[in-house]
């Protein structure tokens, strides 16, 4: 009897999905500059491989879009879209210098996504979680880079 209602929670969670509430935080670029610089919601819903992303910006551009977790082999095989789509260099920005090669671009939990606002500016964002075993109540073990074609970096927290 209880292994049937431990079954039947785990498959209503796994059809409902997750959802995560962040925060984007302008690191560098015109946003940064800004006294008090601003802070972006961002709900992340999906669950295992994928899911969408919902962001509001203050001056009232919306994203949304589809994230989809990638595989090591998938991203070294699409060398093509990684190039076009190569956030190491906010990821040392945000986090230190060497952060990207030295935990990031092996993980087997990183995540990718782009979208455009409805005001024409493309956003694309990175994630990872953390295989350290640090998770707490206070921290998802999730972090991540967002940067966008307007010149601005931002650190992603959930």
């Amino acid at each position: 009897m209880k292994t049937k209602l431990a079954l039947a929670l785990l498959g209503i969670s796994l059809i409902s999905g997750c959802q995560l509430n962040g925060h984007l935080f302008p690191v560098q670029g015109p946003l940064a500059s800004l006294t008090p610089p601003p802070i972006y919601s961002v709900k992340m819903t999906g669950a295992i491989n994928s899911g969408n992303f919902v962001i509001a910006l203050a001056d009232g551009e919306k994203f949304s879009g589809p994230w989809k977790q990638l595989s090591v082999n998938a991203r070294s095989q699409s060398a093509g879209d990684a190039a076009s789509f190569n956030l190491a260099s906010a990821w040392d920005t945000v986090y230190g210098q060497n952060f990207y090669s030295a935990h990031v671009l092996g993980s087997r939990l990183f995540t990718r996504a782009a979208m455009t606002g409805s005001q024409g500016t493309i956003l694309q964002v990175e994630m990872y979680k953390r295989e350290d075993g640090r998770d707490d109540a206070t921290s998802s073990g999730i972090q991540g880079v967002a940067k966008d074609s307007k010149g601005n970096i931002y650190k992603l927290v959930f």
